[in-house]
């Protein structure tokens, strides 16, 4: 009898370990979403102060590359051309265009993220590596030639991916063709920083995107996906309320502390 209880109690222990190794990892930008935003206690600021900075650098059409206080080096919209110093740790990728994705990633990757999922399921994201914390929204693409262009577009074929790292709020809004209603809003939280493709005709108009940017008050607003689009454009639509920085360097180094008091557009060189 007391053999069978102990069986039934390491069965019934096997099942619990399990459900709670596999349960979703807790997201603070969600959790700080509806917290008053930008205003710091002055009692807080002195430990805001001793935040590590991340650094984001721009490697060319969609593709940043953000580095962690960790040493984690992140790739989004990684397609393999576009790089710049060591091999990212982790790539994010899109399915829209070859541009934004490669099915035959360099095997030292550790880590490759679709913003698609399989079999008509949407991609689920929720990893953490070392100091960052990656999570996924998915949206829809139109479809493009061999996938039947004019037809219905596919479901979840985008991914707006978040990472978390170092108390701040990073955004890549992918190959967005669609406007995000309240459950995206829901669904992505609060952002300090968001990358925005401008291009205004591959992935939505600049009307569409700028009506986005300003919803989302992210502090700092890095566009990407440029082409040729003329930057006094897109800062007219997004309004006045933003600034424009323009920088000479590539690299973004910035923490929760130094993020700028007015939403910032900051155009870094080769953008």
């Amino acid at each position: 009898m007391l053999r069978s209880l102990v069986l039934a109690t390491a069965f019934l222990g096997s099942l619990i370990i399990p459900a709670t190794a596999q349960a979703p990892l807790r997201s603070e930008c969600l959790a700080m979403a509806n917290a008053p935003p930008r205003a710091v206690p002055v009692s807080l600021r002195r430990t805001a102060a001793k935040m590590e900075e991340v650094a984001i650098t721009y490697v060319g059409h969609s593709t940043y590359y953000i580095d962690t206080p960790g040493g984690v080096r992140i790739g989004t919209d990684f397609n393999g051309y576009y790089q710049t110093g060591r091999l990212p740790d982790v790539v994010t990728m899109n399915r829209a265009h070859s541009t934004h994705f490669t099915l035959f990633p360099d095997p030292k990757i550790k880590h490759v993220l679709h913003g698609w999922g399989e079999k008509g399921q949407p991609a689920l994201v929720g990893l953490r590596v070392d100091d960052v914390y990656i999570r996924n929204v998915t949206t829809d693409i139109r479809r493009y030639y061999g996938d039947g262009a004019g037809g219905e577009m596919i479901r979840d074929g985008n991914s707006i991916f978040i990472f978390e790292v170092a108390g701040l709020c990073i955004g890549h809004l992918g190959h967005l063709h669609h406007k995000l209603d309240d459950s995206h809003f829901a669904a992505i939280g609060r952002l300090d920083i968001v990358m925005v493709p401008i291009d205004g005709t591959f992935t939505m108009s600049l009307d569409g995107v700028s009506e986005i940017t300003r919803r989302l008050r992210a502090s700092v607003v890095l566009p990407m996906h440029r082409f040729a689009t003329p930057l006094d454009e897109f800062m007219r639509l997004i309004g006045k309320q933003f600034e424009i920085d323009q920088r000479t360097e590539r690299t973004l180094k910035i923490s929760r502390e130094t993020l700028p008091s007015t939403p910032t557009v900051i155009i870094l060189d080769g953008v």
